[in-house]
C-alpha cells in the first residue's frame, strides 16, 4: 500500500510538471484560417509537433487585423475572420503599448525579442523569422504541421 502511494505521488507530480511546462507559440492571423482551408485542428496538431502543452499567444495587432477582415472584408472572408475570432478566444492576448504597428512587424518584434516560435504560413514573415533565428511552424502539404528550427 506504502508503494503505491509513493508511485502516484510520483506520477501525479510528473503529470503537474507537464502542466506547468507549456510552450508558448505566437499565432498569425492566417494560423487561424488553417482549420477552414486545411480541416486540420491546429492545436491538437501543436501538441502533437511540439509533444507537450502548448499555450497559444495572440498580438493585439493580430486581433485589430482579424476584427477589421470580420467587419469590412469580403462576404466569405467576414464569415472565415469570424471563425477565426472564435478560434482566437482560445489564445492567450498579450497587451502591448505598440499602436499602429503591422502585425507581421509586431510578430517580428514580440518574438524576436522572447525567443517565442511562430505558427504562420505567410512565406515573407517566414524568411524574416528564419534570418533573425526564432523557431517557425507552418501547414505543410496541406495535412500537418511542421516546424523550421530548434526549441
Amino acid at each position: 500500500m506504502e508503494t503505491n502511494r509513493i508511485r502516484n505521488n510520483a506520477l501525479m507530480t510528473e503529470k503537474n510538471k507537464q502542466e506547468k511546462t507549456k510552450v508558448k507559440v505566437i499565432l498569425d492571423s492566417n494560423a487561424l484560417f488553417a482549420p477552414l482551408q486545411f480541416k486540420i485542428d491546429i492545436f491538437e496538431e501543436l501538441r502533437n509537433l511540439l509533444k507537450t502543452n502548448i499555450e497559444p499567444i495572440l498580438l493585439p495587432s493580430v486581433r485589430r487585423e482579424l476584427e477589421k477582415l470580420a467587419e469590412h472584408g469580403a462576404p466569405s472572408m467576414r464569415k472565415k475572420a469570424a471563425y477565426a475570432l472564435q478560434l482566437a478566444e482560445k489564445c492567450k492576448l498579450i497587451e502591448r503599448d505598440v499602436d499602429f504597428i503591422s502585425p507581421d512587424d509586431d510578430i517580428v518584434e514580440f518574438a524576436s525579442k522572447w525567443k517565442i516560435p511562430v505558427f504562420t504560413n505567410d512565406r515573407m514573415l517566414r524568411r524574416r523569422l528564419r534570418n533573425i533565428s526564432v523557431p517557425v511552424i507552418y501547414v505543410r502539404q496541406k495535412s500537418r504541421l511542421e516546424i523550421d528550427g530548434r526549441i
